[in-house]
């Protein structure tokens, strides 16, 4: 783990100066090297040199793109602390000083995916003036197969008359997908590749509360990752994590483990960002180097864990994430107190 010092001094080199109270790229500007002012002569025939201008090749250079992950949510009808710590969250990113790109939903945008549960998050997100928005599935979004006609927890009778299709639909419905509840999109030529959730207990109930990706899911993944040949930096997000390497994955895993591995093997400066465990960025590693990508494990804005057991938790942590030409900077974000969390700080060259 880098400590908070080589942090800061990496940081320092390599983007000029970063302000620790807010999250700033540094924009590009014009120094100007003035040497001291000389005494004037005595003849007004003298010729004074003009200031010289730094070389801007010199200069920190700007972010390709500046992100902010927002995983678990959790959003629900009935259950208003969720709701509170998203609009510190939203109340921190509107008020940001410098642009954000996009935000990444990473799964578990509500509780139970109900068409309420999504009404009620766009109504939080319509109160904000956010960048573009993507997301993923995750398995709280297909919850709602557990609930009776009465809104009532039942395992007795589930799917209740509910499929998952129908979990999926509202999903892609709310985000804006048409086909699939996977995508990837180009933003300022950085790529985000958004991998999801296909299937839950109606349909797969060996699965659990793990994530199942297609094989054409993972032939959709396979080929997007063919235009990384040439080492441009990939950021694919999951929702559920991995499992020890070489081994598949069980219940709140990612199945397909092994598969997913070697689709990206091939490929260097690739990042892979996951939630759902809801561990909290202060006292825990969220970096895993097993792998032949960085992955690094989000807290969540809704149920971030609290530090001690039993304790009440208050905390709604994010990801905030800049891409830069040479390196990827990553920094756990705390809402409820607009701090930077110093245990949460990476800076990661581009190779």
């Amino acid at each position: 783990m880098m400590s908070r010092r080589h942090f800061i001094k990496k940081m320092l080199y390599s983007l000029g100066l970063l302000t620790l109270g807010t999250a700033a790229s540094i924009p590009l500007v014009r120094r100007w090297n003035v040497e001291a002012e000389p005494e004037k002569p005595e003849s007004n025939n003298v010729e004074i040199a003009e200031p010289g201008i730094q070389d801007e090749a010199s200069l920190p250079k700007p972010p390709l793109l500046t992100l902010f992950l927002l995983s678990d949510l959790h959003i629900s009808v009935g259950e208003s602390s969720m709701t509170d710590k998203l609009h510190l969250a939203l109340k921190d990113l509107s008020e940001w000083e410098t642009q954000l790109d996009t935000i990444i939903l990473g799964g578990d945008l509500t509780d139970f995916g109900r068409e309420s549960d999504y009404k009620l998050l766009q109504s939080i997100l319509d109160q904000y003036q956010l960048p573009p928005l993507y997301a993923n599935m995750g398995n709280h979004d297909y919850y709602d197969i557990w609930l009776n006609g009465k809104g009532a927890f039942s395992t007795e009778t589930m799917p209740n008359g509910k499929t998952d299709a129908m979990s999926r639909e509202r999903f892609m419905k709310f985000i804006g997908y048409s086909d699939q509840p996977y995508t990837d999109v180009w933003l300022n030529g950085v790529h985000l590749i958004m991998v999801s959730q296909e299937s839950y207990a109606e349909e797969k109930p060996e699965v659990g509360e793990g994530a199942w990706y297609s094989d054409e899911q993972l032939a959709w993944l396979r080929e997007t990752m063919k235009a990384h040949e040439d080492g441009k930096p990939a950021f694919v997000f999951i929702h559920q994590p991995l499992p020890e390497p070489g081994s598949d994955g069980r219940t709140h895993q990612l199945i397909r483990a092994n598969a997913f591995r070697e689709i990206l093997a091939p490929y260097r400066n690739v990042f892979v960002l996951s939630g759902h465990t809801h561990r909290n960025f202060v006292g825990e590693n969220h970096y895993n180097q097993q792998n032949t990508f960085h992955w690094f494990n989000n807290a969540s804005v809704g149920r971030t864990r609290s530090i001690l057991p039993g304790q009440t938790n208050s905390a709604a942590q994010g990801l905030f994430i800049q891409v830069f030409p040479h390196e990827v900077v990553l920094r756990g974000r705390e809402f409820s107190n607009r701090t930077w969390i110093d245990s949460a700080q990476w800076a990661i060259p581009v190779t």
